[in-house]
């Protein structure tokens, strides 16, 4: 090393030796070197270099750094017709952490340090601004009552604000929303795993659903129903034990469960409600479902925007949160002490009263078309085994966790969850249970190669419209970072927002979102990216962006997705409600009105007597104690058993 050191060393005098005598010989290569050396050399040694945001927001402290500074020196920063100094890190770094510019336009930014200067131009913006595209995606879904072209005219007026409001910049903005966010949305690690072990669930769902598996499940549990009790509660532990997909779940359960509710005199309306009020509150807090991989996206998304709680796990964080998702476990609860007690109140009652009398359809209405797929029923003519499907669904989770555990560091239980590669984990679950599907239906004759890859790709198909959403939720988030948005809220709500209704705000909110849109996956991607920087700053602000206060930001997380379950129920514009009412052959209006006051019952429960007081630093325990004693005590004294007339 030493011998090429030197002879690189010697190379660079020779030549420096020749471009000397070739200089004083031609005098006008002399004063090309003496205007190179002149103009170009300076620029080089002047190291200094000004870091600032992509724009400015009038009136919110952004974050500035001078790099390139000699350790220990002061620099100094001019914005806005203010200074502000700061002392350079051991890396050459000064960072200035409040620095506010309070009118719009062009300015000039400028720094100087040990003797050097530099500046430059940046374009600063109204606050207001920052938040336009996420209110625009709101409105318009909303609106539109669709989350697609929502979230996409949010994405093409941010790229817009950050050229300029103007035709070119709304065209290059156009462009930039698809080319820079989007692109940059799935070019990462991480978020292709997510993308990748939710469709790898949903073809391995597909598979032992082709394979008979499932439906074998559903069958032996429903042969041992002889009561409409009894086939009430089978009916919602059939709900349970398919998890891992709402959809699954609503279409196997509904399907295979109407001819036993039928023979029992189980109004459909009242499966399409345990059919719906099990599949995505279920879905929502299992530890592996195909939800899981979205929710995990959207929340390390939000955590990655926060210096302090970048180096937290997602997953973490989910876990945390799901002893305040007040709502789904309450719904849970609920639909079995329906179930269980045979105690009805309200519209549900009469429709009850009806079935039990010989009529199980509403008197009125019209059944929706049924839902039909290869990839959603079992091959004809096959046995109908159900280890085809507890097998697979057994590796998958042994696999996840014993993939967290081998991945993960540390004595505990905690610790390891904190260190695992949690994206890793799910991966490699998701493939081997997708593997041991495959081989289970392949090595017994039950499905061809063929037939397998199709039903794989049929589950994974129904997959991909969810990470579409998840796609652009992702590029809007970002989108919303380079905006400055979180600090735009932060300086405009977090002195003013009470720190303990902040997860019921965002219950409230998260709740009328999906009501009108009907998405629960859209309104979690809309919101979850603004929900968790405001929590953390009204968390700060009020001096408990701490371990003590972590209880705000678990329940805000909590919130957003139960918030967006509970409005999903009570909306008649819901996917999972549509398809409750297709899966049961229920009148969809009729579902949705007998579905309403039990689905507002168990919510003002999950908000009053869990969202609210887990606010105030109630343990959840608690809260799900007291609101089950609740619900149950208002079902008996209201409700009514069904009978015959």
């Amino acid at each position: 090393m030493a011998m090429i050191r030197f002879a690189s060393t010697q190379n660079c005098r020779n030549n420096h030796i020749n471009n000397r005598k070739l200089v004083s010989r031609n005098p006008i290569r002399k004063i090309i070197v003496a205007i190179w050396f002149a103009t170009f050399i300076p620029l080089a040694a002047s190291a200094i270099e000004i870091e600032t945001p992509a724009v400015g927001l009038t009136d919110v402290a952004l974050d500035y750094v001078v790099s390139d500074v000699p350790p220990g020196s002061v620099a100094q920063l001019t914005a806005g017709g203010n200074s502000w100094s700061a002392t350079a890190d051991a890396d050459g770094n000064a960072e200035f952490n409040e620095v506010v510019i309070s009118e719009a336009g062009v300015a000039e930014i400028s720094a100087s340090a040990a003797g050097e200067s530099v500046s430059k131009d940046l374009r600063v913006i109204p606050g207001w601004v920052s938040v336009l595209p996420a209110v625009l995606a709101i409105t318009i879904a909303l609106t539109l009552r669709n989350v697609i072209p929502a979230l996409l005219l949010g994405l093409w007026v941010g790229a817009t604000a950050l050229q300029s409001f103007t035709i070119k910049g709304a065209g290059q903005g156009l462009l930039d929303s698809f080319q820079v966010f989007v692109t940059g949305a799935i070019a990462d690690f991480d978020r292709a795993s997510i993308i990748l072990f939710t469709m790898m669930i949903g073809g391995m769902v597909g598979i032992i659903t082709r394979n008979g598996g499932m439906a074998s499940i559903v069958r032996s549990i429903v042969s041992r129903a002889k009561t409409a009790v009894g086939g009430q509660v089978a009916v919602w532990l059939m709900g349970l034990m398919i998890f891992f997909d709402d959809y699954s779940n609503t279409l196997v359960v509904g399907n295979t469960a109407r001819s036993l509710t039928d023979h029992l005199k189980i109004s459909r309306e009242k499966l399409a409600y345990i059919v719906d009020s099990t599949a995505a509150p279920v879905a929502c807090i299992a530890l592996i479902t195909t939800w899981i991989g979205y929710q995990i996206g959207l929340i390390d998304q939000a955590l990655a925007s926060i210096d302090e709680l970048a180096h937290i796990q997602a997953y973490t964080v989910f876990i945390h949160s799901i002893p305040y998702s007040f709502y789904p476990i309450l719904a849970i609860v609920f639909v079995l002490m329906i179930s269980a007690s045979g105690l009805d109140f309200g519209p549900m009652y009469k429709a009850e009263t009806r079935a039990r009398n010989g009529t199980v359809k509403p008197e009125s209405g019209e059944e929706l078309p049924a839902i039909q797929g290869d990839e959603l029923e079992p091959k004809d003519k096959i046995p109908l085994r159900a280890f085809n499907a507890f097998v697979p669904i057994i590796a998958l989770v042994v696999a996840l966790l014993v993939s967290l555990y081998v991945l993960g560091e540390g004595d505990s239980l905690v610790a390891i969850l904190e260190t695992t590669s949690p994206y890793q984990a799910m991966m490699y679950s998701s493939f081997v249970g997708v593997l041991v599907a495959a081989t289970l239906s392949i090595g017994q004759g039950i499905l061809s190669v063929h037939e397998t890859v199709d039903a794989w790709y049929g589950g994974l198909r129904a997959t991909l419209f969810g990470m579409i959403i998840l796609v652009l939720a992702w590029s809007l988030s970002d989108l919303t970072a380079t905006l400055n948005t979180a600090s735009y809220l932060v300086t405009l709500l977090a002195g003013s927002l009470p720190v303990a209704l902040i997860p019921a705000i965002v219950f409230i909110l998260a709740a009328i979102t999906a009501f009108t849109t009907g998405t629960s996956w859209g309104t979690m991607a809309i919101l979850m990216p603004l929900i968790i920087p405001l929590a953390w700053a009204v968390m700060t602000v009020n001096g408990i962006a701490d371990p003590g206060g972590m209880h705000i930001l678990y329940s805000s997380v909590a919130c957003c997705l139960a918030g967006a379950v509970w409005g999903d129920h009570c909306s008649p514009i819901s996917d999972t409600t549509v398809l409750s009412s297709v899966a049961s052959g229920c009148d969809h209006i009729e579902h949705v009105r007998t579905q309403l006051p039990y689905a507002l019952l168990v919510g003002l429960a999950a908000l009053l007597l869990g969202t609210i007081p887990g606010g105030f630093g109630m343990p959840p325990w608690i809260s799900i104690v007291v609101g089950i004693a609740i619900l149950a005590g208002i079902l008996r004294t209201f409700g009514k058993r069904a009978e015959a007339s």
